[in-house]
């Protein structure tokens, strides 16, 4: 007899487990249910598991054509140090992955969050951990807005590849 998946989490999380938590089961229910679209925002991804092999099997089960992944931050530099199980995966799924940088003078501070068109996390006090997720449309709109702009300030970053001589 098959289990009943866990609910995503609604309300507020406080500190670094609960939020690897919080993505861990956001991944999960990205993969279960079919997201097309998920957004992973964050000034620098400094302290997001996404170079753990759990993070990197639950991507695995979520990506197949069709769905995107867009990265947005200020900086991707911890990439290459912190989190090299996902700079692989993003090198065999950069058909579905699109990073974005939006940094610089005048432009608005990225948000650390999740989105999806059905669920939201977004991390008010980076330092500790500690925010809000749930499926309310109204911050997700809120949190989409954020991140809009910052879109729209934003350019390519984090290639794939880097072609040289």
């Amino acid at each position: 007899m098959p289990t009943e998946a866990a609910p995503l989490p609604e309300g507020a999380f406080d500190g670094r487990v609960a939020f690897h938590s919080q993505l861990q089961a956001a991944l999960d229910a990205a993969a279960r249910e079919g997201w097309r679209e998920l957004v992973f925002s964050d000034p620098t991804f400094a302290n997001w598991p996404l170079g753990e092999r759990t993070s990197i099997e639950r991507l695995n089960a979520w990506a197949s054509s069709g769905r995107t992944l867009l990265l947005l931050a200020g900086s991707f530099s911890v990439f290459e140090r912190d989190h090299m199980r996902f700079v692989d995966w993003r090198r065999t799924w950069s058909h579905i992955v699109d990073c974005r940088a939006c940094s610089g003078a005048g432009a608005p501070r990225v948000p650390s969050a999740i989105w999806s068109p059905s669920w939201q996390l977004h991390r008010i006090d980076i330092k500790r951990s500690r925010g809000v997720s749930g499926c309310d449309p109204e911050r997700r709109r809120a949190l989409r807005e954020q991140i809009d702009e910052c879109l729209r300030r934003s350019r390519p970053a984090f290639p794939a590849t880097t072609l040289g001589l």
